[in-house]
């Protein structure tokens, strides 16, 4: 009986250092690892609600009630992307490898394909800047990607988190006008 109720605590103590081990190597402390996983959280709800629109849905915005003048829906992912190249852009303190035209990305890219494949690679850039972060230079000032003026990166890394989610907002609800459940709401 005795040797029971050792193995029994024995277990109980292996499985509690395993657990407690694992817990400890699960929680990021490097902001680099921080910022890049809550990347990684966004880019897996927002790529897949960007595709699932039907190319020809597009140019669709909603136009019953106060809509003069929205974004259509490949504005919006169009947005997203430019300003996600912007924010990494400054991170890195680097001019972004590709020509945004603004906020609202360039002209050039027109087609659904172009505009995932300006998607996707704003978020590999985005995980380069965010891969740059470190307890150091978190709260370094650099150039701010719009206008005059400075920020941090912190800033910055907190903007490219919290920004799309505002325009996944709209796509969700501009899905929804046609007659699509975004990815996300979809059964398991």
């Amino acid at each position: 009986m005795k040797m029971v109720k050792y193995c029994c605590i024995a277990v109980v103590l292996f499985a509690c250092g395993i657990a407690s081990a694992q817990t400890k190597a699960e929680v990021p402390h490097a902001p680099s690892t921080i910022f890049d996983r809550a990347i990684t959280n966004l880019e897996h709800e927002f790529v897949p609600a960007a595709d699932a629109m039907p190319e020809d849905k597009y140019s669709f915005a909603p136009s019953n009630g106060e809509f003069k003048g929205i974004r259509t829906f490949a504005q919006q992912v169009k947005h997203v992307a430019a300003v996600n190249y912007m924010l990494a852009g400054a991170i890195l303190e680097e001019k972004p490898p590709v020509d945004l035209g603004g906020e609202n990305g360039p002209d050039s890219v027109k087609s659904k394909a172009d505009i995932m494949k300006f998607l996707n690679d704003s978020f590999a850039y985005l995980h380069k800047a965010m891969g740059s972060l470190t307890d150091k230079n978190l709260t370094e000032g650099v150039k701010s990607p719009f206008g005059e003026g400075k920020a941090s990166r912190l800033g910055l890394a907190s903007i490219a988190v919290a920004h799309p989610f505002d325009h996944y907002g709209q796509m969700v609800e501009y899905l929804r006008m046609n007659g699509i459940v975004p990815p996300a709401s979809r059964g398991q």
